[in-house]
């Protein structure tokens, strides 16, 4: 048969909330061109850097191309290749004996390498549930962020994307979409030119703060407090909406009494930022119609980032902003896609459910979970991991001490990737994935309200297989006979959606399949009239669901663990609060290994201040060392006012095999919590710099 020459309507498949359609170009069987689909309304035409040269990822010589196994010592990336039937049957060998004498002892990890509902958790979760694998908590970026909209608005819902170019002020809050969300910056920049201003929220003067109109540097760690300030001078000078309130809001006594105490000047010497500062800013948002807030879940990365979530998500409300469909807030709407997770996931297939259930590792902790076997605060050692969709030994905090638990001889480990990643390299059965190019799926957005597909544009690369078929393998050879992991990727994509949804009500799967999207029926000012998901209909700035379970039902400012204002002892030692934000041409550690996507950042870099160099006698070009207790990382110091005093930032996210000292800024970071959804604290971070 001739090979394929035309084009196909693909999804970008990446963890960013423009979730982009995609136009490729086939000639003769080979991707030549992966651009954005015009007709798509989100997209409209355009794609970011990384993703417009998405080929070069797909043919990197690189490639895995066929399964292999391990013959050097772990952490070596020594390996042979083998046939897929000999790659099952190790899998096969070792997880059997382990599932017959604990499942618990076999973990899945994961996270959004894919973003696909079916190459993402569709039979990978139920092989796991046959099991009766340990559970995994998917806390690594947005938990804590996704708590806060779900004990305020209900669910990870907000305005529309395409309303904020009618937007008369913007606050770009905790994001950096010029990097993160190029499709809203476009309707930003369209905003601008429309007379409206763009106020950037950041403790780092990042490409979108710079091309804003203000930038307001506060301290890492400390927007619940600017937040609740601007709630304090709203209330204080009337600017607020009493009739909308007083219909669609609950708590807003409580919320004013939480907010008296949060003056300008207190929130000032919080923040670090000056007391006119945050007047001015609650002045312009309360009189501005229609204002919006674009959230990203950068701010939610310190030890308060749910109450500071939820402190932010109050301000809409408290001005009537959401009567206008260009007024609002968005951080997520991945809550108003009808997704069937039961149907996908089957958690009916675990044993004794739902009354039982097995133990449940969060993600943000597996160094301490690999490494203290049979402690109690984990349960029983973890003696099979199966890693898809993440490279934790990279991207997970305390790396220093994840990388300990992966080189354990007597963990049996299983990698599924594109790439030999660092994780790739202590594992003892390495199989080779497909790119979404090669593999068919469907997707919701976080940051737009439409649902997706993604056809299969060519054949696999080499011996790739699609995820989906790996887990049927592994199934296959250790003797599962359960139905549901053997149905076909189209079968799990018609589960995907709940198409009797009213919100799906101008869509069906055939529709999706023919057309490449379907909007989710989702009103212009979706909370104009109340109407929030939440158990009373409102939002909620006193959360009776968080009372209930022993938690301040009201948003507060909570310091981050690591600073001068919670441990003043630690903050002697280690002055320096650490952020590690994306690289722009990174997306978490995908894509560092693409030559022409790395080369113009060269190398990591850490961003001081000229205060805090002069101190330490830095100058701009030099190898400095970062270090706390968790550990050091070597960078290259760029001396700019860009960092605010008192704040270094490492982009990232590296793989620690391309920096020249091997490590990257996870070497710093810890594994401690957020105080709501259990999230990362990347942000929450101390330490200390000097010449290397």
């Amino acid at each position: 048969m001739k090979p394929f020459t035309g084009v196909v309507t693909a999804v970008c498949p990446h963890d960013c909330p423009d979730t982009c359609a995609l136009r490729v170009t086939v000639e003769d069987g080979k991707a030549i061109k992966v651009s954005g689909h015009p007709d798509h309304p989100p997209t409209a035409g355009v794609l970011c850097t990384k993703v417009s040269r998405y080929t070069e990822r797909t043919y990197h010589r690189d490639r895995l191309a066929q399964p292999m196994r391990r013959i050097g010592r772990k952490g070596e990336g020594r390996f042979e290749p083998i046939s897929w039937e000999q790659a099952f049957r190790l899998a096969a060998q070792r997880l059997a004996p382990i599932a017959a004498r604990n499942p618990e002892a076999i973990l899945p990890y994961s996270y959004a390498g894919t973003m696909g509902l079916i190459q993402g958790e569709g039979i990978a979760a139920r092989f796991f549930h046959k099991l009766g694998a340990s559970l995994l908590e998917r806390t690594i970026c947005s938990s804590a962020g996704a708590a806060g909209l779900k004990y305020t608005y209900g669910a990870g819902v907000g305005m529309h994307l395409e309303h904020f170019e009618n937007s008369k002020l913007i606050l770009i809050w905790g994001s950096n979409p010029i990097v993160s969300s190029v499709h809203f910056w476009t309707r930003a920049q369209e905003a601008r030119r429309r007379g409206a201003r763009l106020i950037a929220i950041d403790p780092y003067r990042s490409l979108t703060a710079e091309k804003c109109d203000q930038h307001i540097a506060l301290k890492p760690g400390t927007d619940a407090a600017l937040a609740l300030g601007m709630v304090n001078v709203l209330i204080a000078e009337g600017l607020i909406d009493i009739d909308y309130i007083e219909r669609y809001t609950e708590g807003f006594d409580e919320l004013k009494a939480r907010a008296a105490s949060y003056t300008p000047d207190r929130v000032a010497e919080i923040c670090g930022i000056s007391a006119d500062e945050v007047i001015t800013l609650a002045r312009e948002y309360g009189t501005t119609k229609p204002a919006s807030i674009r959230l990203n879940y950068g701010m939610q990365r310190a030890h308060g980032g749910g109450n500071a979530v939820r402190a932010v998500a109050c301000l809409p409300s408290l001005v009537g902003a959401w009567r206008d469909p260009a007024g609002g807030l968005l951080l997520s709407a991945s809550g108003f896609a009808p997704v069937d997770g039961a149907a996908l996931a089957r958690p009916d297939l675990l044993p004794g459910w739902p009354s039982k259930s097995p133990r449940t590792i969060n993600m943000s902790q597996l160094g301490d979970a690999l490494c203290h076997p049979g402690d109690e605060a984990f349960g029983p050692k973890i003696e099979a991991l199966i890693v898809y969709n993440s490279n934790p030994v990279a991207v997970a905090p305390d790396s220093d001490r994840v990388a300990r638990g992966f080189a354990r001889e007597d963990l049996f480990t299983i990698v599924l990737e594109h790439f030999q990643t660092d994780t790739a390299d202590y594992a003892d059965l390495l199989l080779p994935a497909t790119t979404q190019l090669e593999h068919f799926d469907v997707h919701r957005a976080y940051g737009h309200t439409y649902v997706m597909a993604s056809h299969r544009s060519i054949e696999p690369v080499g011996e790739a297989r699609p995820n989906t078929d790996i887990f049927r393998g592994i199934a296959r050879a250790m003797g599962l006979d359960e139905p549901a992991l053997y149905e076909t990727d189209e079968q799990l994509a018609r589960q995907a959606f709940k198409w009797d949804h009213p919100a799906l009500r101008e869509g069906s799967f055939e529709k999706l399949m023919n057309d490449g999207w379907v909007k989710v029926a989702v009103p212009e000012a979706p909370f104009a009239q109340g109407g929030f998901p939440t158990p009373s209909g409102k939002c909620e700035f006193f959360s009776k669901r968080l009372q209930a379970q022993g938690l301040d039902p009201l948003p507060d400012y909570l310091p981050p663990r690591e600073s001068l204002e919670n441990d003043p002892a630690l903050a002697s030692r280690y002055p320096l609060a650490m952020i590690s934000p994306p690289a722009r041409n990174f997306l978490n550690s995908s894509f560092v290994n693409v030559d022409s996507l790395r080369a113009p950042i060269g190398e990591p870099q850490l961003d001081i201040h000229p205060a805090d160099a002069a101190a330490r006698r830095i100058a701009d070009g030099q190898r400095v060392r970062v270090f706390n207790d968790r550990g050091t990382v070597e960078l290259t110091a760029r001396v700019t006012d860009r960092a605010r005093e008192g704040v270094v930032v490492g982009l990232s996210i590296w793989w620690k095999k391309l920096a020249a000292d091997g490590r990257n800024a996870n070497q710093l970071t810890s594994q401690a919590l957020t105080d709501l959804g259990h999230a990362a604290t990347f942000y929450d971070c101390l330490v200390d710099v000097a010449l290397a």
